[in-house]
């Protein structure tokens, strides 16, 4: 069954980090740029960051620019998103999603296959 698995979230203080990984089953990340979304109570989802299939381009939120980074281990077929000094706004479900194109495009589009999310909660 083709799935991405979202783990690694949780409740952390203002500041705090949080790693989230993202694994693939059933199918190849390799040539997939993934990215990480969230959605806040009451809010639309929003693009966070993405990866391209070799991991030599990314993007972030303005949101979260020189705070989250993103990585991918295509050998164990799975991304990450290292979140640092998070904030409460930073509260959300976070989910990751596997591109059918190679490099990510300019508006978080063209996501192929989502996970199903992990809560990551920041108390202040």
């Amino acid at each position: 069954q083709l799935q991405l698995v979202e783990s690694g979230g949780g409740l952390v203080q203002l500041g705090g980090s949080l790693r989230l990984s993202c694994a693939a089953s059933a199918f190849t990340l390799e040539y997939r740029a993934v990215a990480w979304f969230r959605q806040a109570p009451g809010k639309e989802r929003e693009g966070v960051s993405c990866i391209s299939g070799n991991g030599g381009s990314t993007k972030f939120a303005d949101s979260v620019k020189g705070r989250f980074t993103i990585a991918r281990d295509n050998a164990k077929n799975t991304a990450y998103l290292q979140m640092n000094s998070l904030k409460p706004e930073d509260t959300a479900v976070y989910y990751c999603a596997a591109s059918s194109d190679y490099y990510c495009s300019s508006g978080f589009g063209g996501m192929q296959y989502w996970g199903i999310g992990t809560l990551v909660t920041v108390s202040s």
